[in-house]
């Protein structure tokens, strides 16, 4: 992932009922937490949490 791409955001993280998009707008390479991710919602709201709570747009949930 890089700063641009557009994402889908799991409600764990926006605490709403399904998955939103939005667009990464910064990345940290945290030494205690990982890599995180920083999204901006199409509604303008501002999301961060570690990597795996994104995913690229369109990309389905992995179910394993």
């Amino acid at each position: 992932m890089k700063i641009g791409d557009k994402v889908s955001i799991s409600p764990q993280v926006t605490d709403r009922t399904d998955w939103i998009d939005g667009v990464i707008i910064e990345i940290e390479k945290n030494p205690f937490a990982g890599v995180v991710i920083t999204a901006k919602s199409d509604d303008g709201e501002v999301f961060f949490e570690k990597e795996d709570l994104f995913r690229f747009l369109g990309e389905e949930a992995c179910t394993h």
